[in-house]
């Protein structure tokens, strides 16, 4: 997959530069098309890395919960929520038999949906775990 993510940014401009070369001038159309490609090359990247090397950091402070997804080469901006009675539940998420869901952290202010997809039995053991704190 990292494979296909560098083609998607590397043959656009390869495909300008020898456009170019042939004679053919500069066309928008070649910005457009840097632009579509950089993006679904961006994306795969994001996703390969994660499939990768993610990982999510969930800090418990005493007045606020802290949330990042690292991704390994970056991270995705923290979204922190005052701990102001939190509730825990759980999202059912992906096909029914697979019996997986996401933790769900609300508090008045925000709501914290985590990405890992777990076992649901795993997910209300989590819950159970973080009403007793």
């Amino acid at each position: 997959m990292f494979l296909l993510a560098f083609l998607f940014f590397v043959v656009p401009v390869l495909g300008v530069i020898l456009s170019i070369a042939s004679g053919n001038g500069l066309h928008i159309g070649y910005f457009i098309g840097i632009g579509i490609f950089g993006l679904i090359g961006f994306y795969l990247l994001r996703v390969s890395l994660w499939n990768t090397y993610g990982e999510e950091i969930i800090d418990f402070l005493p007045n606020k919960i802290v949330y990042e997804a690292n991704y390994g080469w970056f991270k995705d901006a923290k979204k922190e929520i005052e701990l102001i009675l939190p509730q825990y539940s759980f999202k059912s998420v992906g096909y029914e038999e697979d019996n997986e869901a996401v933790l769900v952290i609300t508090c008045e202010n925000a709501e914290i949906e985590t990405a890992v997809k777990m076992p649901m039995a795993q997910v209300e053991e989590l819950i159970l775990i973080l009403k007793k704190q």
